[in-house]
């Protein structure tokens, strides 16, 4: 079974995304990248262009992005846009 990760995608009044991922690629002040489970830590930035989130069932969900951070830590990402 593949590894996952708890993957929050949130904004102001809305909680987009809630559950478990086996991936999120994000679009980062210095580039994309792409986070899976057991990710080492770190917060960055982001910049506009578009979170691809592939869950558990293998499906892929775009969201779009202006501007937000990105938290990684203890096997969680956090997207605050």
């Amino acid at each position: 079974m593949a590894k996952t990760f708890h993957l929050t995608i949130a904004k102001v009044g809305a909680n987009l995304y809630d559950g478990e991922a086996l991936s999120v690629t994000l679009p980062g002040t210095d580039g994309v990248f792409t986070v899976y489970a057991e990710h080492e830590a770190f917060v960055t930035p982001l910049k506009e262009g578009e979170a691809k989130v592939k869950s558990v069932d293998g499906k892929e969900e775009t969201f779009a992005i202006e501007r937000g951070i990105a938290e990684v830590s203890s096997n969680q990402v956090t997207v605050l846009l």
